[in-house]
């Protein structure tokens, strides 16, 4: 890092100099920010597990709670996620961040203070609201704390945060609701939030835009119209924003559901499912994600190719397809859920090599609404499609099929996400290295 500071300094004498950072504090800052989407993954996916004794106590179809899940989040999250980006390359990304991770914090534990449907499903939307700004400035950041060959590694730690929140939210979730009520879960996990929004205000420094690239443009943050244009002109992110919302449909559509699945097809109870889905996910998950990062850096290091970022993401999600297969129309739950490990690995593997290098395709100007322009689309997609559609068909086949319409519904939504998702992800290898090339150009005009 000091040499990286040097470079810079040399490069732009005029420009007031960097911060040293010690390796520690990086390590601690992307710690931090590892428990900021830790939570917001817990208050993502605990209703999941949550979802039969809400439908119990409020008598509501599968097609309502869809739209608990789905788009009660999705539609604000998505839609404020461009704004908050825009301030993000702008602003204080740590500012940002401290206020999205209180206002979703105290959202989630209003949740629990639901006295009937119509309250919880406002109560999401205000938890949508608040997780809009915890993606793109929190992308932007550790972009600014690590050089571009850690990025990947980093975004797979990063985004290991995902099976973990997961793991939490079904341990919290079945644990809690079992013994005290489906509301003392959403305050369980809602109220530490608050806590973590100071400790990211008092603790956390605002590095420099681009303070770990070795070269920096002196320009200012181009318009949201020109942004938006050279984003959208790369083809390579055009097929990772696509390939990484509609993989994210199926994984949610899916992810939501599946507690209900083995309740109602086969019998488990909440309390049962809950510890299997939670050290599945959290397990299998968290390997998933670091081999993943850790695989693709490793593989662009030896060969010089990155394309590998897009090669390992498009064969690791068509990878799931067999295995999905096996754990919806398996007669035996527990092997079920055994050969669910490898669905949950391969699920997350994709997730750090993919999102590291849509960093790199924004440049150093861009980072925020690179991701934002990703997570709106997931959240459209995504959060708010997935759970819906598997409700809807879940309801539309329950005349024919009864309680077994979940498990075709589930299966559907699967395979055709992972499937087309795959490809995406193996198009976007095509222009990967001209795209990259293009991005680093862009960051270091000629002088």
């Amino acid at each position: 890092m000091a040499q990286m500071n040097a470079v810079n300094e040399a490069i732009h004498p005029n420009r007031p100099p960097a911060v040293a950072l010690a390796d520690s504090y990086r390590v601690y800052v992307l710690a931090i920010i590892w428990i900021v989407l830790l939570l917001r993954f817990v208050d993502l996916q605990i209703i999941s597990v949550l979802l039969e004794s809400i439908r119990k106590e409020f008598a509501v179809t599968d097609t309502q709670l869809g739209l608990l899940s789905g788009l009660a989040f999705s539609v604000f999250y998505g839609l404020l996620g461009l704004p908050v980006a825009w301030a993000a390359d702008r602003y204080s990304r740590r500012n940002i961040i401290t206020i999205a991770v209180g206002l979703w914090s105290l959202m989630t534990a209003m949740c629990g203070l639901a006295t009937s449907f119509a309250s919880l499903f406002l109560a999401r939307v205000g938890v949508g609201v608040g997780e809009a700004g915890g993606t793109a400035p929190t992308y932007s950041l550790i972009s600014d704390y690590f050089p571009p060959n850690r990025r990947a590694t980093a975004f797979a730690i990063l985004n290991c945060a995902v099976p973990v929140g997961v793991f939490c939210g079904f341990l919290v979730g079945g644990y809690v609701g079992a013994k005290y009520g489906w509301r003392a879960a959403f305050v369980a996990v809602g109220l530490p939030g608050v806590l973590l929004a100071l400790l990211v205000r008092l603790t956390i420094r605002e590095p420099r835009r681009g303070f770990s690239d070795p070269v920096l443009a002196d320009s200012a943050v181009p318009p949201l119209k020109d942004t938006l244009k050279y984003l959208l002109s790369m083809r390579s992110y055009r097929h990772f924003v696509w390939g990484s919302s509609i993989f994210t449909m199926g994984a949610m559509g899916s992810g939501i559901w599946i507690p209900s699945f083995f309740i109602r097809v086969h019998g488990m109870a909440p309390a049962e499912i809950a510890p299997w889905l939670a050290c599945i996910y959290g397990g299998g998950g968290l390997i998933g994600a670091l081999a993943g990062g850790w695989l693709a850096d490793r593989a662009v290091e030896r060969t010089g190719d990155k394309r590998w970022y897009a090669w390992l993401s498009g064969l690791s999600t068509i990878a799931i397809l067999p295995f999905s297969f096996f754990v919806y129309l398996w007669p035996n739950p527990i092997q079920a859920l055994l050969v669910h490990v490898g669905t949950a690995f391969l699920m997350h593997a994709w997730m750090g090599p993919l999102y590291g290098t849509i960093q790199g395709l924004a440049g150093v100007k861009r980072r925020a609404m690179a991701a934002a322009v990703n997570m709106l689309t997931i959240n459209l997609v995504a959060y708010g499609m997935g759970p819906l559609l598997v409700g809807v068909a879940s309801d539309y086949f329950n005349a024919r099929f009864g309680d077994e319409s979940l498990r075709y519904s589930i299966l559907a939504i699967v395979v055709f996400a992972y499937t087309w998702a795959g490809v995406h992800f193996l198009l976007a290898a095509k222009t990967l290295r001209q795209d990259l090339e293009l991005a680093a150009a862009d960051s270091n005009p000629p002088r």
